[in-house]
């Protein structure tokens, strides 16, 4: 009988630490299992599809309605007399025909680049396990900032330091309060490229610092 686990350490804050580890380098730099072929999962584009699901429905509904009741003998609705009126009549250069055609396309051009991103655009894909390759695991940029932020924070020097995470660059800016700016800038870099290997990313953001002199 084996004895249970023991539970996580705790930080002096009573924090668990983040699960998040650095994961061994593949053998070959060439691999398939390198990190930079992990992509972003896809978003299920609800709101998107529900609106032209809903479009789509009420003008089916309203035509085949129409089209019912001019079968059953009744005249054809006052709507699709003068739509068909107007579409026979008005030219091809009316202010009308010019704006339909531009609300027309612009729906068209975002629907099409809807179904050929992604989204998910604030998640960012971790590195795959060499002997998981179907698990998939992403960080939220919020989180990951507030985790850079931390360990920018313990640098010896930096009073405050701010954060942003992009899809390739991360983006420090750090009041240094006492210590050589320059140092202060060369050991926060090291830390945060340090901590955004820790992270294991699949796509290793490049870190950049700006440190500024704070004496107040």
């Amino acid at each position: 009988m084996t004895p249970d686990p023991a539970p996580p350490a705790r930080d002096a804050a009573g924090h668990a630490p983040v699960p998040l580890t650095k994961e061994p380098e593949p053998p070959e730099r060439g691999g398939h299992d390198r990190g930079h072929r992990t992509r972003r999962p896809w978003s299920a584009r609800r709101v998107p599809a529900a609106l032209v699901a809903a479009v789509i429905l009420v003008a089916a509904v309203a035509a085949l309605a129409d089209v019912i009741a001019v079968r059953a003998g009744r005249p054809a609705a006052a709507w699709r007399r003068q739509l068909a009126d107007a579409l026979a009549t008005r030219p091809v250069d009316d202010l009308w025909m010019l704006t339909g055609a531009a609300v027309a396309a612009a729906a068209g051009v975002w629907l099409i680049v809807l179904a050929l991103t992604p989204g998910l655009r604030r998640w960012l894909p971790l590195r795959r396990p060499a002997d998981c390759p179907r698990l998939r695991a992403s960080l939220d940029r919020d989180g990951a900032a507030a985790l850079l932020r931390d360990a920018a924070t313990r640098v010896p020097g930096v009073g405050a330091a701010r954060i942003r995470v992009r899809r390739h660059r991360v983006k420090a800016r750090a009041d240094v309060r006492f210590r050589d700016p320059r140092r202060v800038k060369e050991d926060l870099a090291a830390v945060l490229d340090e901590e955004c290997d820790r992270l294991a990313l699949a796509r290793p953001p490049r870190v950049t610092v700006r440190v500024r002199q704070r004496t107040d």
